[in-house]
């Protein structure tokens, strides 16, 4: 296990190379990020095309450990593996557990929230709406994807009403995998529980057009600190 220490902005940061083992299924790499007096951990998943080391992964943990917000990335094992077909949602699913057992052991004390990245994300609530994660207090998307590009439906968010904890939906009003015409309702659906941050222009990775007058990075910096607010808040 490889650890250093760097500065993050205003955080000391301390960041552990990790091997995570998942029960019948195998090792999969991991990389917790805990800068000093860390309020809560965030486990944080891949979406489907890019690994755990992407340049937007590093970008979130990053931005959140100069928050005070600790997170866990994880490659799943068809990434690790250099698979192309994503893993199936039973060895997805026993991925994300696997890791929030080791944000626990690894972060006693601090508050757990699970979720991440597309694909990552809608693979820790189903597996949350399966059966909870033990610990995690809320679920938080990083763009929630609910339909294939540009192929509006709602079947891919039929599970989260058998999530009974806090969740956070931050979407980019341009994102393809998530008209905002049928993501509205089913978030208006689930009550209170549920919570829509719109970043005005950004697609499915926060990513907006020049045009807008703002940068990629202060889009980014617009969905960390509401991510960070709302870990506070039911934290």
């Amino acid at each position: 296990m490889a650890v250093k220490t760097q500065t993050v902005k205003t955080q000391t940061v301390k960041t552990q190379e990790l091997k995570l083992d998942i029960e019948r299924i195998g090792t999969v790499s991991a990389i917790l990020m805990q800068p000093d007096n860390a309020r809560a951990c965030y486990v944080l998943a891949h979406g489907a095309g890019a690994d755990m080391r992407h340049a937007f992964m590093d970008k979130v943990a990053a931005g959140l450990a100069d928050r005070g917000i600790a997170s866990l990335r994880f490659n799943f094992p068809y990434m690790e593996n250099g698979k192309g077909r994503p893993d199936q949602p039973a060895v997805a699913h026993a991925t994300i557990r696997a890791a929030v057992e080791e944000a626990a052991r690894l972060c006693p004390g601090l508050k757990l929230i699970a979720g991440g990245k597309s694909f990552g994300g809608r693979m820790t609530s189903q597996a949350q709406s399966k059966a909870p994660l033990p610990g995690v207090k809320g679920l938080a998307f990083l763009g929630f994807p609910l339909h294939a590009d540009k192929k509006p439906s709602t079947e891919r968010a039929e599970h989260l009403g058998g999530v009974a904890i806090p969740m956070l939906f931050l979407q980019g009003t341009r994102d393809g995998l998530a008209d905002l015409g049928y993501l509205k309702p089913v978030i208006e659906t689930l009550g209170p529980k549920a919570r829509l941050h719109e970043v005005a222009g950004g697609d499915h990775s926060f990513a907006v057009l020049r045009k807008s007058g703002r940068s990629n990075e202060e889009a980014l910096a617009e969905v960390l600190d509401t991510l960070t607010a709302w870990i506070d808040e039911i934290a």
